[in-house]
């Protein structure tokens, strides 16, 4: 095997382990190219592990382009299921702050964050004992040290990121290899994706994560769905 076959043979053995010994199990797919490339093998070796994405009522449209695909292309394996925010929290938080409050502040950002996807996350997560991510290392300052596995305190639960080792090249070679569906924003120089306002193409030379949050520091830019510490929670003066 070659190295790229081994690191296929090494996910695959992984999302066996996670279907059979930590069932239920589950994989948060933001429809970003890690996770269509776990959405794949998933679909081909452990179609037990359930994938379900977020949607804040913000994405672009290439990515609910995207996550129709998904639900045709993995029908007969998978299901994709789909979590929104909750009604009345995100309608204070924009009557009160704005609807693009997030521009004004960190604190306004997270808080926007914490309604449109930490808690929708944790409610995709209830009964499960097992999550999955499409996290690699390469991605950001904050991952440098991610391990494979790790127990998630915050949600009371495993937590595996098969593709933490895997190189930016090696997603798209898998990708092209397997013909798996990807969001066609990556063709428009969007290597991180997430909701629309808050994402932008990069140039090149830039960081990876450089179109995230653009408007903020550069040292952490995380939305609260990956971090340790609890998130920060919004409540809307009446």
């Amino acid at each position: 095997m070659n190295n790229m076959e081994l690191k296929i043979a090494a996910v695959a053995a992984l999302l066996e382990y996670i279907e059979a010994d930590h069932a239920p199990a589950t994989l948060a797919s933001s429809l970003g190219a890690e996770d269509m490339v776990l959405t794949d093998l998933i679909a081909r070796h452990a179609p037990g592990i359930s994938v379900f994405s977020l949607d804040t009522g913000r994405l672009n449209p290439e990515t609910y382009a995207l996550l129709e695909t998904v639900q045709v292309t993995y029908s007969d394996r998978i299901k994709l299921r789909v979590f929104y925010p909750q009604t009345d929290a995100l309608q204070n938080y924009v009557e009160s702050k704005g609807i693009n409050a997030f521009y004004n502040s960190v604190e306004l950002r997270k808080a926007c964050c914490a309604i449109r996807k930490v808690e929708p996350l944790q409610r995709a997560l209830t009964g499960q004992k097992a999550w999955i991510t499409g996290m690699r290392r390469q991605q950001a300052v904050t991952r440098k040290e991610m391990p494979f596995e790790e127990y998630d305190a915050d949600h009371g639960l495993m937590k595996f990121n098969p593709l933490a080792d895997w190189t930016e090249q090696e997603i798209w070679r898998y990708i092209r290899d397997n013909k798996v569906p990807f969001n066609a924003l990556h063709n428009q120089h969007y290597p991180s994706i997430g909701c629309a306002p808050c994402t932008r193409p990069i140039a090149a030379g830039e960081d990876i994560r450089a179109g995230r949050w653009w408007w903020e520091d550069e040292s952490g830019k995380e939305c609260g769905l990956h971090v340790k510490a609890s998130p920060l929670k919004f409540e809307a003066t009446k």
